[in-house]
């Protein structure tokens, strides 16, 4: 019988990542030195303030091993688009708008032709949220990083500082049964599940493709299909935003489906079911070359570790979902409703090929 393979046989182990996280609630004891009304506590992150009715949202984001994928595709005029996108996509949780947008690089060998590379993909990504680039660093450090490439070795992060005014927040409160969730498209596999991703599609990590193979189900070079920059959605949001009034906002990154439970702490009692799913070719390649490969990666293992397809998420009263999908038509985002909030505390289903799954 195959075995099943999970994100934590592919070297993520959930369950310590969940463990290590509780280790920030340390944090709060640096809480006490902001002024005005402090730090504001949100589904996603913090925000704070800095006047009376102003708040900051700063986030700091990489890409993970999805550089290793840039390496072996020798392409690495893309990558900071993701980098980028990481961190911008997370800021707008909060309703905020980013301002600003900083660079760490850290690299084996700040090689001219590899420098420039990667700044033209941040700065497309900083284009298209019309955030611009205040300051950035690279570093030399090749006694720490190493490609798989000669001297192309690289780690990539991204920091963007947003603002949002009080009766903007999106606060994650007030959700009800019935709500409707709106998914917002995404371009594919973007920045989460990659190192599940690499083990399973890539020679180089012991999958099955070389990196120009075309699988026919994808119809182009697997490498380049698993590069595909990570969609931005900071435009669609804060037009949304000045239109209907946005519950919450999910960025579907790692943890997949499941993120949408922290909003229970925000409005208790409420679950969330989940049942219009049109992943890209490449999440079914994935489950393919796993059972070629003599493993199982289940459908429930697909949805707590991929975003299927929808790579951000909205909540908005259940009387307002048409028009949202509407409003964010406008946009190259495939809106859709893709689910509703449901009155099973913390339970989140998911309905896919006439078959009901609850993750845990």
């Amino acid at each position: 019988m195959p075995k099943n393979f999970t994100y934590t046989d592919a070297g993520v182990n959930r369950e310590q990542r969940v463990e290590s996280k509780k280790a920030l609630t340390t944090l709060k004891d640096t809480y006490k030195h902001t002024g005005f009304s402090g730090v504001m506590h949100l589904p996603y992150g913090n925000i704070f303030a800095v006047s009376e009715n102003e708040f900051l949202d700063l986030v700091i984001e990489g890409v993970g091993t999805k550089v290793l994928i840039a390496q072996l595709a020798e392409k690495y005029d893309t990558i900071g688009i993701d980098a980028v996108a990481m961190a911008v996509n997370d800021v707008i949780r909060s309703g905020a708008k980013p301002l600003s947008i900083a660079d760490n690089i850290h690299a084996q060998e700040s090689e001219p032709s590899l420098v420039k590379a990667w700044l033209k993909g941040i700065i497309q990504g900083a284009n298209e949220s019309e955030c611009p680039v205040t300051g950035g660093e690279t570093g030399d450090v090749a006694e720490i990083i190493q490609g798989i490439t000669a001297k192309a070795g690289f780690d990539m992060v991204v920091a963007s500082v947003g603002k949002v005014e009080r009766q903007k927040i999106i606060t994650g409160q007030n959700i009800k049964p019935g709500d409707s969730i709106i998914g917002l498209a995404s371009s594919g596999l973007h920045s989460n599940g990659i190192t599940m991703a690499r083990k399973i599609l890539f020679k180089k990590w012991g999958g099955k493709f070389d990196a120009n193979d075309v699988p026919e189900d994808l119809g182009r070079e697997v490498v380049l299909e698993a590069l595909e920059p990570t969609k931005i959605y900071v435009k669609p949001l804060l037009e949304l935003m000045g239109e209907v009034k946005v519950k919450a906002a999910v960025h579907i990154t790692g943890d997949s489906y499941m993120k949408f439970n922290n909003l229970a702490k925000y409005s208790p009692g409420i679950g969330f079911k989940f049942n219009c799913f049109k992943p890209q070719p490449i999440f079914g390649l994935l489950q393919k070359t796993a059972s070629e490969l003599g493993y199982t990666v289940t459908d429930e293992e697909m949805f707590k570790t991929f975003n299927m397809g929808w790579g951000f998420g909205v909540i908005v009263d259940k009387n307002d979902g048409q028009r949202a999908v509407d409003l964010l038509s406008r946009f190259d985002v495939a809106p859709q409703v893709i689910g509703e909030v449901t009155d099973k505390e913390r339970v989140v289903e998911v309905e896919y090929k006439n078959k009901h799954m609850i993750l845990s």
